[in-house]
Parts: structure tokens; C-alpha cells; sequence
């Protein structure tokens, strides 16, 4: 197989977007923890502990969705110095490496989703709960 130094360049694009991604659900989150712990101190109800312990669940899996994708974003450019220096096989093991760190990445984004279909559910759940009363 032959590989260019365009070759690893083609998963800047993906993994730009896809850390830009990453940052929006952290941010997102972030803003809901606050909510919830203002809510919390307020009133504190065993459904906004389960929140809570669902939102700390996926800052976790974001942190390493971030890592994976940033390590792979890097491990992308060393490949393509590899390549550039006509270091053919390495850069062919860089990229594999790198690709493999993007899959990590997207492994735990699935398990994210996951975890935040979960805390829709509790939400649901408790808006049922609260309704049959």
C-alpha cells in the first residue's frame, strides 16, 4: 500500500470536528452541572443526585474522548514527519496507531450517548412519576 504525507493529513478535517464536537457536549454539560447543584442546594431530591452521577459519568468519557482524538491528531503529525523523512514503514505503524486512537475516541462517544439517553430517561421517568400523583 502506498501512503503519501497527504494520507495521514486526510484525518485533520475528521478529528478537528469531531474535538469541536467534544468541546460543545463538555460545554453543555458544564453549564447543566451548575444548574443542577444550584437546583440541588435548593431542593435536594435523589433524582438530581442520579443527574448529577450521570453527568460525572460523561465528563469522564468526554475527557477521554478528547485525549484519544487529540493523541490521534498528534500521532497523525508524527506520521506524516515519518513520511516526509522517508520513514515508509514507520509512518505505515504511525497511522495505524493513530487511526486506532481515533476508534478508541469514537468508542467512548458511543458510550456517551449512552449514558445521556440514560439521563433522559430518568428525566422522563420522573416527569411520569411526578404526573401519576
Amino acid at each position: 500500500m502506498e501512503i503519501t504525507v497527504t494520507t495521514p493529513a486526510l484525518l485533520f478535517p475528521a478529528i478537528s470536528l469531531l474535538l469541536l464536537a467534544y468541546t460543545n457536549r463538555f460545554l453543555t454539560i458544564s453549564g447543566l452541572i451548575r444548574s443542577l447543584y444550584s437546583k440541588y442546594k435548593e431542593n435536594p431530591e435523589s433524582v438530581l443526585l442520579d443527574q448529577i452521577q450521570n453527568l460525572r459519568d460523561r465528563v469522564f468519557l468526554i475527557k477521554n474522548m478528547q485525549l484519544y482524538g487529540i493523541s490521534s491528531l498528534l500521532i497523525s503529525v508524527v506520521c506524516m514527519f515519518l513520511l516526509f523523512s522517508g520513514l515508509l514503514l514507520w509512518g505505515k505503524v504511525t497511522l495505524g496507531i493513530a487511526l486506532i486512537l481515533l476508534m478508541i475516541s469514537l468508542i467512548y462517544t458511543i458510550r456517551e450517548i449512552q449514558i445521556s439517553v440514560d439521563a433522559l430517561e430518568i428525566q422522563i421517568s420522573d416527569m411520569e412519576h411526578k404526573f401519576k400523583k
